[in-house]
């Protein structure tokens, strides 16, 4: 069936769509982290600061212990190209190719600014938050608490 928007009506159009997380997968992980006694966290907070270049950047992580300068995401099997699960779809390839680089282009710099400005990253795959995977993901988690340092103001700073 033809689209009833050219090309570029319809990239407009999809440019206004905003996500807004994924529930279920992030869901998981806030029931892991409950269950486990871990608090302080919110979900989607935008974090700001200064890159390389001293240009300002924003980032909305899934998870934010801003006491513990601390965020978490959890990255897609399919939108962040998992080295195992990722899968490629085969109408429009180049389309989508070039979608997952981007994804994954951004995630580095994400990471990379988050890091620069004293941010404790940790990416996540969603196939971590699977029943059989927990042990591990509880084992990563709980030496990622003892690593991340709580600031001594009990701000985020």
């Amino acid at each position: 069936m033809a689209d009833i928007y050219t090309r570029a009506q319809r990239s407009a159009l999809m440019a206004r769509v905003r996500g807004r997380g994924n529930a279920s997968t992030e869901g998981a992980l806030a029931a892991v982290l409950r269950a486990a006694g871990w608090s302080g966290w919110r979900r989607q907070q935008a974090v700001r600061g200064r890159d390389a270049r001293g240009e300002p950047f924003r980032v909305r992580p899934d998870f934010v212990f801003r006491f513990r300068r601390l965020v978490i995401f959890v990255d897609g099997c399919f939108w962040h190209g998992c080295p195992r699960h990722g899968t490629q779809p085969k109408g429009n390839a180049a389309f989508w190719c070039a979608k997952f680089r981007r994804n994954r282009e951004r995630d580095r710099r994400d990471t990379r600014n988050l890091r620069r400005a004293g941010w404790n990253v940790v990416r996540l795959w969603e196939h971590a938050l699977r029943a059989k995977a927990r042990p591990e993901l509880l084992a990563r988690l709980r030496r990622v608490f003892a690593k991340a340092r709580k600031s001594p103001t009990g701000r985020s700073g």
